[in-house]
């Protein structure tokens, strides 16, 4: 399976659903859109965990941000602050990338230690019961 980097504390935000847009810097590349992707919440740079499957993620689309006002006018959806590192830079691209579902685990799972800077392929784990 498929897994998707994302850095605390925006994963525990999707993951319980409190934002429904993960940005990045390009579209969603095709062939994960609607495809059914773990979701390894890395710790940044002021965690103290080490990468851990927190669940499963699926997005439906992206779409690009034209301007800064349409960036802050999305705010409750993608939930960066302005004053982030992923904040809104007029020098790069901006992509909205629309959530269609989430599934928490009841426990974390540690992460493959092969994990790249984007996407994890292949996580042979096993799936925790009951999800």
């Amino acid at each position: 399976m498929t897994g998707i980097n994302i850095q605390a504390p925006w994963s525990q935000l999707l993951i319980n659903s409190d934002k429904c847009v993960e940005t990045r810097s390009y579209a969603l590349p095709d062939k994960y859109v609607g495809e059914e992707l773990l979701l390894i919440e890395t710790p940044g740079k002021n965690g103290n965990f080490k990468a851990r499957i927190i669940g499963t993620i699926i997005f439906s689309h992206s779409f690009k941000y034209n301007s800064s006002q349409e960036w802050a006018g999305d705010y409750n959806r993608h939930r960066v602050e302005q004053d982030s590192v992923f904040g809104w830079n007029e020098d790069k691209d901006k992509y909205g990338w629309v959530v269609s579902d989430v599934v928490k685990f009841e426990e974390y799972i540690e992460a493959p230690s092969n994990k790249g800077i984007i996407f994890t392929n292949e996580c042979n784990m096993v799936m925790p019961t009951g999800v």
